[in-house]
């Protein structure tokens, strides 16, 4: 098996170091034929290790940077200010053919603003659009675009959106016609604002995107739909309800089984069961969401995850590197109609 050969930027996101470390050296553990460059203050993160006793094992490198990308920059600023930043050098490394692809918690904005400059777009494609997945009462997952790298979409750009997801459901799915829907406040036809209603015809002109019309939120996890498509403030904002919905849930059942004792012996009981249904619909499972339209591979972990699921987001590179996702991405939009006249 071919190494993988990923860059982690270590000083990103909320938590930095306390969440990217740990993730790394498990991740290093986890597979010898993986190699990460820890692109960070080597001298902080060379101190973080004597003081938490972390070891790391001989399938990494570091590469020594000067700046930080705080989470309040903003990406006009990262971009021509912080040049030396964990985040820009591991989008250079990339770009250099170094690593095989690029993994930080850092400000969304600014990621997405460095990975353009530095990486270029895929032909026909504006702008990056974050992919994640969402588990479903089925079974089935559905992958949804974008989720906060853009915050206004043009009808186009929305277009390009579906025909990203399409290609990389099928990708990483092996779904053959992955059904694709837009986000909207009703599935009837004469529901949405101008720019939705636009995309949903341009969507309709593709042939090899096997769109299904408009998905309203509260069917999102029912499985009914592989791929849905909405702007960033839309996909950000569902996203962080459903985490934010998710811990409140599980906030109250530990409260009621902590009430009192009878409870707590019926939690127990319940406990195994309550855990695989975390599992199953944790944020963590999930973290690591692909950049998608850019000539590399770039994976997005959410700022404020923990150690666990960075850990995700570094599986998740691996997976996007070993299925050459930005090349069948490149290839597939090829086969396409990318810019149609509106």
């Amino acid at each position: 098996m071919a190494t993988c050969k990923l860059a982690i930027d270590a000083m990103s996101g909320d938590h930095g170091l306390n969440t990217t470390i740990p993730a790394v050296a498990s991740a290093l553990l986890n597979d010898k034929d993986l190699h990460i460059t820890i692109v960070g203050q080597q001298s902080v993160i060379e101190s973080y290790l004597q003081q938490h006793n972390i070891t790391l094992p001989d399938n990494h490198t570091f590469h020594n940077c000067t700046e930080i990308v705080q989470m309040d920059d903003a990406p006009a600023q990262a971009l021509r200010n912080k040049k030396d930043s964990s985040l820009r050098v591991s989008l250079n490394l990339l770009k250099d053919k170094q690593v095989d692809a690029v993994v930080s918690a850092g400000n969304t904005g600014a990621l997405m603003a460095t990975a353009r400059y530095v990486l270029k777009m895929l032909p026909g494609i504006q702008r990056p659009a974050i992919i994640a997945a969402f588990p479903s009462i089925t079974g089935r997952v559905t992958h949804m675009l974008d989720l906060g790298a853009n915050v206004d979409c043009s009808a186009e750009q929305l277009l390009q959106f579906a025909l990203m997801g399409s290609v990389y459901c099928k990708s990483i799915t092996g779904v053959r016609s992955p059904t694709t829907c837009l986000l909207n406040i009703g599935s009837e036809e004469i529901k949405g604002c101008a720019e939705v209603k636009l995309a949903s015809e341009l969507i309709k002109q593709q042939k090899n995107i096997n769109y299904q019309g408009y998905i309203e939120a509260d069917s999102l996890f029912q499985g009914e739909v592989d791929v849905v498509v909405c702007d960033g403030f839309v996909g950000n904002s569902v996203l962080k309800t459903a985490e934010g919905t998710i811990k409140m849930l599980f906030h109250l059942l530990r409260s009621e089984f902590n009430e009192h004792l009878t409870n707590k012996m019926r939690g127990l009981l319940a406990k195994p069961v309550l855990k695989n249904v975390y599992q199953y619909i944790s944020p963590e499972v999930y973290n690591g969401s692909p950049l998608l339209g850019l000539q590399a591979n770039v994976i997005k972990s959410h700022g404020g995850t923990s150690s666990k699921g960075f850990f995700h987001a570094i599986e998740k590179a691996q997976l996007i590197v070993e299925q050459q996702l930005a090349q069948k991405i490149s290839l597939g939009l090829k086969a396409l109609q990318v810019q149609p006249e509106a």
